[in-house]
């Protein structure tokens, strides 16, 4: 295990590297994790770790090598789990991302229209007003949580539409994603354990459920909950499923946006010319978008499993072994993106980012998340051409979403 208190250089290039174990969730609250991953692209960029709490895993830390992984899922499969954790047995709840072709595609293809370019045109307006009031409702000259005020707040809206859930009821859906992605041995967490998590998971599914059978007695319509009830491919899918892609959804629609638009303003905090370039000049909003999804990377990693013994960076991965994909060394590799230690908000290929996986099973509401973040920041500065941050952030205990918990910020009166 490598130390986990603040490192020297010194210290990561003396590590054995056999014992370094980038799984524990404290590289990502302590937001110390850069150099050890850098020390491993360099050194041995597709990495065994015999033992950790979540068993033997492969680390694969660069962009080429985890693309290779991304498209080749014959090979590399998703069934069953997607993070470095195993699900618990007998608590298994599986979703269409968890799932190889053809099931993942057929279930996919069901969602997809709701987050397609035509229903996005129709949701712009929505948005842009519903950003508008929240932002106009700040207060200025006083301390408060950008978190909470904001990006839950934003991203809560939006979830209630996507699944037409009870407005004045939308931050239990909040609350559900917290359960999803919760660590249960983080003091912080909503659950505090997989029993009580499935529990909670339960509650969500037979609420949820009641909406779903209602609404397959009406007509479709473009909300979540509907394409589901009117899909030859979800409309009767056993409990334990329905309840996986009910989180998976969730998720999707919440923890990514959420959090790169708290990072996003914690990034520009950090690099005050950018932050100038972009006063100066509010077009780079269009490059702005892309490039803090990149320098987030929400999703810290994805996991796949072995069908067959194959190579990868000149290691010999075996049949059953789990291989995970470093999404947050993947962003950082020099080889594959110019400067990538570097925030920069006119950088010439954006998109060129892992934070939305690549493939089949590349986020399927990638456009939707840019798109709110992109209006965000619109909207932001034509009210405020600056937000101060006053503090640290508090991170989310995760080796999986890199969760932001709170941060405070004031707008000058």
């Amino acid at each position: 295990m490598a130390p986990l208190d603040a490192p020297l250089a010194s210290d990561i290039e003396t590590l054995t590297l056999d014992t370094l174990d980038m799984s524990d969730p404290h590289f990502y609250q302590d937001d110390i994790y850069y150099p050890y991953f850098a020390r491993l692209r360099r050194d041995d960029p597709v990495h065994y770790c015999p033992a950790s709490h979540y068993g033997p895993y492969w680390s694969v830390t660069k962009y080429k090598d985890i693309m290779q992984v991304e498209i080749n899922h014959q090979v590399y499969s998703s069934d069953g789990a997607i993070s470095i954790l195993d699900p618990p047995k007998g608590l298994e709840r599986q979703s269409f991302i968890a799932m190889d072709p053809p099931k993942h595609d057929e279930q996919r293809l069901t969602v997809s229209p709701a987050v397609a370019p035509s229903n996005l045109a129709n949701m712009e307006g929505l948005i842009r007003e519903r950003t508008g009031r929240v932002l106009d409702g700040l207060p200025r000259g006083e301390t408060f949580d950008w978190v909470d005020r904001v990006s839950i707040e934003l991203t809560t809206m939006m979830l209630a539409t996507l699944f037409d859930y009870p407005w004045e009821d939308r931050r239990q859906l909040t609350y559900w994603s917290d359960v999803v992605i919760a660590d249960v041995r983080s003091p912080e967490s909503p659950v505090h354990s997989e029993e009580e998590k499935f529990a909670e998971l339960t509650r969500m599914t037979e609420a949820l459920g009641k909406l779903f059978a209602e609404r397959a007695q009406l007509p479709p319509k473009f909300d979540l909950l509907s394409m589901l009830a009117h899909s030859n491919a979800t409309r009767a899918l056993p409990f334990r499923e329905f309840m996986g892609n009910l989180s998976l959804l969730i998720v999707g629609g919440n923890d990514t946006t959420r959090n790169s638009m708290t990072g996003g303003l914690m990034a520009l905090h950090q690099h005050p010319a950018e932050y100038q370039k972009l006063r100066n000049n509010p077009a780079l909003i269009e490059s702005l978008v892309p490039e803090i999804i990149r320098w987030v990377t929400p999703v810290i990693h994805m996991r796949r499993t072995a069908l067959a013994d194959a190579e990868l960076g000149g290691k010999h991965i075996k049949k059953g072994d789990k291989v995970v994909m470093w999404y947050v060394s993947g962003n950082r590799d020099p080889d594959a993106i110019d400067e990538p230690d570097r925030f920069i908000i006119d950088r010439k290929r954006p998109r060129q980012h892992l934070s939305f996986g690549f493939g089949i099973h590349r986020c399927v509401g990638n456009r939707l998340a840019e798109l709110q973040l992109r209006i965000l920041w619109e909207e932001i500065m034509r009210r405020y051409p600056v937000i101060e941050v006053m503090g640290p952030a508090k991170r989310v205990y995760s080796n999986f979403i890199h969760g932001i918990r709170s941060l405070p910020v004031r707008i000058p009166a």
